[in-house]
């Protein structure tokens, strides 16, 4: 019994001293930092599945491993629809209306063609295109809405970025009086595919009795969808040489859509094209046209990765828990590796690699969790709005007609990495008292 006890310390004396072979060929030594040895994952294997009478700090560790599955999922999911939701509305806003538009006073940009030229010139500018955009009023069936009448050239009409339910937009043409009008109008009119929609113009002609709005009608050749509520619910589209005539413009255009190759620089992009139109026009980029949108967009995902990261650190003190509860709970055996020769480093590592099992399992857990929900995420929305009977994700509150979603590597690598330090930091304190623990106070009495 006592050559056993001396084998079993001698063994555990030397435990990290596991050989390995160099390019050499020659027998080195691991640091003992470096890994784990055969006795220090034996226990750990133990300690993470414990056996009979010791279920209660098993159900502690697996509310803990779930809190942290749950924090890490949250986050993921929420930011995902963040991206997802900043994304769909840049994508959407930029298809109608481009990066920046560079916009007459008064609504009439006359010398259109020279500034044109100049934007086409500008270093940065993938395209300029003219464009027309009146708020006027559209009337069908007895029935009457803001229409805002949008004329655009037969290329940039081809290429919209839009969903067709019913018609199709190569039914546009000039003189034919046939336009596209969004889905949402659509419905509030009443009208679909054949209809006819009437736009009236209030500075009409005048006559002696005033002026007489003016009043064309256009059959609808499309229905689109932009996926934006406000767009999909007023616009009109049509041919420019239409909307020319229909406000009486004549020979003009209201504004130039630009593109450029860097949305993020549009500013220092479009700077030199600013002051070439000082005094005749306005350039309005993206940012300045729905600056209020965006900025509360960015101070939303800010606060939402905040709150939502106090459910991982909630999650962490359950690990800490559990593993103070483990340590007071293995005093005893602790002890007795110690006395059989167990360095103070071996139980460092044994209950922190407990505690950082945990966190990695459970934020491997929550990815998982979190890509399984942003996959089905528009039946699980479904599903929860016929539960509560509410309408959750009511377009004209949220802009977009479905939940959106973008998940972010660099992000989702920020989360985990977060979890698994905050995991590494809760088992620091039970593990430094584990490895603190003297064999002599504690089996005195044994």
């Amino acid at each position: 019994m006592a050559y056993a006890c001396q084998r079993r310390a001698a063994c555990l004396q030397h435990q990290h001293d596991i050989p390995v072979m160099d390019w050499t060929g020659h027998i080195v030594r691991m640091p003992p930092l470096m890994i784990l040895s055969r006795f220090e994952r034996m226990i750990v294997r133990r300690y993470l599945l414990p056996g009979k009478g010791e279920g209660f700090i098993f159900l502690v560790a697996g509310i803990s491993l779930v809190a942290v599955m749950l924090g890490v999922a949250a986050l993921v999911i929420v930011m995902s629809v963040m991206n997802g939701f900043r994304a769909e509305l840049f994508d959407k806003i930029v298809s109608l209306n481009g990066h920046a538009v560079v916009q007459g006073y008064g609504g009439r940009l006359p010398d259109w063609r020279d500034v044109l030229k100049e934007a086409k010139a500008t270093p940065g500018i993938t395209s300029a295109t003219p464009l027309i955009e009146q708020t006027l009023m559209g009337s069908a069936q007895g029935r009457f809405n803001i229409a805002q009448v949008r004329g655009m050239t037969m290329a940039d009409i081809a290429e919209m970025k839009a969903k067709i339910p019913s018609g199709s937009l190569s039914s546009l043409a000039p003189g034919r009086n046939v336009v596209a009008i969004g889905s949402g109008l659509a419905e509030n009119l009443g009208i679909g595919v054949g209809n006819t929609i009437t736009i009236m113009n209030p500075a009409g002609r005048s006559t002696p009795f005033g002026t007489v709005p003016r009043e064309i009608g256009y059959e609808v050749g499309a229905i689109f969808e932009v996926g934006i509520y406000d767009y999909d619910k007023a616009f009109v589209i049509m041919p420019m040489q239409e909307a020319q005539q229909l406000l009486l413009m004549g020979d003009v255009v209201s504004m130039i859509e630009v593109q450029t190759a860097d949305p993020d620089r549009v500013a220092d992009i479009l700077a030199p094209l600013a002051e070439k139109v000082e005094g005749r026009a306005v350039v309005t980029d993206w940012r300045q046209m729905n600056s209020s949108l965006f900025e509360a967009l960015q101070v939303d995902r800010i606060v939402s990765f905040v709150i939502l990261s106090l459910i991982i650190l909630v999650a962490v003190f359950n690990i800490l828990s559990s593993l103070i509860m483990l340590v007071r709970a293995k005093t005893r055996d602790i002890a007795i590796m110690r006395t059989m020769g167990a360095k103070r480093s071996s139980m460092l590592k044994i209950f922190v690699t407990v505690g950082v099992a945990i966190g990695s399992l459970g934020t491997a857990a929550g990815v998982v969790l979190g890509f399984i929900f942003l996959f089905f995420r528009q039946q699980l929305l479904t599903l929860i709005q016929i539960v509560t009977g509410q309408n959750i994700w009511d377009p004209s509150v949220r802009f977009l007609t479905d939940l959106p979603s973008r998940p972010d590597p660099v992000e989702i690598t920020i989360i985990c990495v977060m979890a698994l330090v905050f995991s590494f930091l809760a088992t620091l304190y039970p593990a430094f008292k584990a490895a603190n623990t003297d064999p002599v106070q504690v089996l005195r009495y044994e």
